[in-house]
C-alpha cells in the first residue's frame, strides 16, 4: 500500500480517515493523496463558458479556501514525516475520487463515514456508497477516529459463491499486508439454509485454489445476512470487517440492493470492500 487517496471535505469524520491513513503510511512508508472536490458551477471555472471569465474569482476565492484549511491539516502532528499531497479538483465528488485514483495509480481508498438510515438512506445516500460499489481497489471505510489501527481479528463475510473467489484472495492479500488473519464466516438463514455438507462442498471449491492462507473458517445463524455479519463481528471483537461488492447500477441496484453498502451505513466498526 504505497499510494494511499483519502477524499476530504474537512470534517471530523474524514479526519478520522486521515488520522488512519497516516497510521498506515507510517507503516509501509507509502504517499497520501489528500483530495478535496470543488463542487462548482462549471460557468464559475470555465472562461468558454457564457458567463464568461466574470465569476472567476469566485473559483479562486474558494481554492485559496481549500489551500488554507489543506495547511491547517498539513500542520497536525500525525502527519509528521509522511508525503502528502495536496490534491483541489473540480468535480463532482464521485467522479473526481474515481479520476484521481486512476490517475496516481492508488492501491487503496481511505474515506470517512458517518453513516446513514431510514428515508436519508434511501434517497440521498452518499458519495462513500457510490465509491464503495464502483471502486477498483479496496476501500477502507472509517466512521470513528481509531487512535491506534491495529487489526488483530478481521472478518470476511462470503456466501462461499465462485463468483466472490479473487475478492477473498484480495482480501487475504490485505490480511497479509496488516499482518493479520482472516476469519471467514458464512451466514446461515432460514429463507436460505445450506445444510452442513453444503456447506463443506461450497467450501472446498471455495478454497481449493487458496494456498498457505492463514485463515479460520465459521457458520453463524442469524435472521439475515446482514445482522449475522454484524452480530459476528461483535460476538468476536473484530477490528475490521471486509466483504465483496457487485458494483451494481440502475434498476439492479435498486432491486437487489446491496450488503456492502448497508454495512458502511449501519456497522460502527471499519469496513473495507473488495470489487468483484
Amino acid at each position: 500500500m504505497k499510494k494511499i487517496l483519502v477524499p476530504t471535505d474537512f470534517s471530523p469524520e474524514a479526519e478520522n480517515a486521515l488520522k488512519v491513513a497516516a497510521q498506515i503510511a507510517k507503516k509501509f512508508d507509502s504517499e497520501i493523496f489528500l483530495l478535496h472536490m470543488l463542487d462548482l458551477p462549471l460557468d464559475l471555472i470555465d472562461p468558454a463558458q457564457p458567463k464568461g471569465t466574470g465569476d472567476l474569482p469566485e473559483a479562486i476565492f474558494f481554492m485559496k479556501l481549500a489551500h488554507q484549511r489543506f495547511n491547517k491539516i498539513m500542520r497536525k502532528d500525525y502527519l509528521k514525516g509522511i508525503t502528502v499531497h495536496e490534491t483541489v479538483e473540480f468535480h463532482e465528488a464521485f467522479d473526481g475520487i474515481m479520476e484521481i485514483s486512476k490517475k496516481h495509480d492508488c492501491d487503496v481508498i481511505i474515506m470517512g463515514s458517518s453513516g446513514a438510515d431510514g428515508l436519508r438512506e434511501i434517497f440521498i445516500g452518499s458519495n462513500t456508497e457510490k465509491v464503495v460499489r464502483h471502486s477498483n481497489i479496496p476501500v477502507l471505510v472509517i466512521k470513528k477516529e481509531i487512535p491506534l489501527f491495529e487489526v488483530k481479528k478481521f472478518v470476511f463475510a462470503t456466501d462461499l459463491d465462485p463468483e466472490t473467489i479473487n475478492t477473498f484472495k484480495n482480501a487475504i492479500d490485505f490480511a497479509h499486508k496488516l499482518e493479520t488473519t482472516i476469519e471467514l464466516v458464512m451466514v446461515n438463514t432460514a429463507s436460505k439454509f445450506k445444510t452442513t455438507d453444503e456447506i463443506d462442498d461450497k467450501l472446498k471449491t471455495y478454497t481449493k485454489d487458496i494456498d498457505n492462507a492463514d485463515y479460520h473458517f465459521s457458520v453463524y445463524n442469524d435472521v439475515n445476512v446482514e445482522t449475522g455479519i454484524l452480530n459476528y463481528a461483535k460476538k468476536i471483537n473484530a477490528d475490521l470487517i471486509g466483504i465483496s461488492t457487485h458494483g451494481r447500477q440502475g434498476i439492479a441496484h435498486f432491486i437487489n440492493g446491496s450488503l456492502s453498502e448497508d454495512l458502511v451505513n449501519h456497522a460502527k466498526r471499519p469496513i473495507v470492500t473488495f470489487k468483484i
